[in-house]
C-alpha cells in the first residue's frame, strides 16, 4: 500500500510539473484542462486548510480519478449484464458496429457519434442503474413546498435518482431494459442535467464533474468489447442482477462471462 501510495504520488507530482512548464511555454494560453483551471485559480502561496497549492490540486485530480473509475466500471459491468439477458438487444448492437466500423479495424473515439444504438444502450443502462443512486446533498435556498411536502430554508435535501428513473408516469414499462425508448419516444433526452426526469449525473452547477471523461471511456470500452468479442454467460445461464449496496450501485453477484474472438488474429495485439 506505501509503495502504491509513493507511486501514484510521483506520477501525480510529474503531471503537475508537465502542466506547469507548459503553461510557462505557451504564456498560460491554448488549450486547458481541470488541472490547468486549478493552477489558474490557486496562486502558489495559497494555502487551502493549512494545505498548499500542490497538495490540493494532486488530492483533488485523485479524487476525480478514483471516484469515476468505479462508476465507470459499475456502469459497464451492468451494461453487459443487461446485454447477455437480452440477446436481441446485443446482435443488434454488433450489427451496428459491422455496419458502421466493419471487422477490418478497432472502433475508435470518432466513430461512437455515428453508433446510435450503442449510446441508447448506455443512456438506458444508466436509467436503470444510476452510477450515483442517489444525488449529492442540496440545500433548500428557501421555504417552499415539493408536492404538498413544506421544504423550509436550510433543509438538506437528497433526491432519488434510481426512482426518479423508474417512474411509471415518465417511462413505460419502466424496469424494462428497452434502448429502443432513447430513439424514438425519449430520443431528445439526454445527459446533460435539463431533462429532469432523466439525470444520471445529476444536474446544475454542482453535478458530476466526471460526466465527460466517463462517458467518452463507457462508450469506447463497451464499444471494444462488443465488437472484439463474442459475449456469452456459463451454460447461458441468466446473469443474476441483484442490486448490492454502495455509493456505485454494485451488484451483489460478479459477473462472469466467457469470451471469444470476432475479428481478425492481428487486431488483437492493438487492444
Amino acid at each position: 500500500m506505501k509503495t502504491t501510495a509513493k507511486d501514484i504520488n510521483k506520477a501525480l507530482e510529474n503531471w503537475l510539473k508537465e502542466h506547469v512548464q507548459k503553461r510557462k511555454e505557451c504564456n498560460n494560453e491554448g488549450e486547458s484542462d481541470f488541472m490547468d483551471v486549478m493552477l489558474c485559480t490557486l496562486s502558489e502561496t495559497d494555502m487551502v486548510s493549512s494545505y498548499n497549492r500542490v497538495t490540493v490540486i494532486k488530492a483533488t485530480i485523485l479524487i476525480l480519478i478514483l471516484t469515476s473509475t468505479e462508476s465507470t466500471s459499475e456502469t459497464i459491468i451492468w451494461a453487459l449484464s443487461l446485454l447477455l439477458n437480452n440477446r436481441r438487444t446485443l446482435e443488434i448492437a454488433c450489427e451496428e458496429l459491422d455496419m458502421h466500423v466493419g471487422r477490418h479495424r478497432l472502433v475508435q473515439e470518432t466513430d461512437i457519434n455515428n453508433l446510435n444504438y450503442l449510446q441508447a444502450i448506455v443512456k438506458e443502462t444508466l436509467r436503470l442503474y444510476p452510477p450515483g443512486p442517489l444525488s449529492g446533498p442540496r440545500e433548500a435556498m428557501e421555504d417552499c413546498y415539493v408536492g404538498n411536502y413544506y421544504v423550509a430554508k436550510g433543509t438538506r435535501l437528497i433526491v432519488n435518482l434510481w426512482k426518479l428513473h423508474r417512474d411509471p408516469k415518465v417511462w413505460s414499462n419502466p424496469d424494462e431494459f428497452r434502448p429502443e425508448r432513447f430513439i424514438k419516444e425519449h430520443k431528445n433526452v439526454n445527459f446533460k442535467g435539463q431533462n429532469f426526469e432523466y439525470i444520471p449525473f445529476s444536474s446544475g452547477r454542482r453535478m458530476c464533474p466526471g460526466l465527460t471523461f466517463g462517458l467518452q471511456v463507457i462508450h469506447l470500452i463497451l464499444a471494444r468489447l462488443l465488437q472484439g468479442f463474442y459475449e456469452s454467460t456459463p451454460m447461458n445461464i441468466p446473469v443474476n442482477m441483484d442490486e448490492g449496496l454502495g455509493i456505485a450501485l454494485p451488484k451483489v453477484e460478479p459477473l462472469d462471462v466467457i469470451v471469444t474472438p470476432r475479428l481478425p488474429r492481428e487486431l488483437y495485439e492493438n487492444l
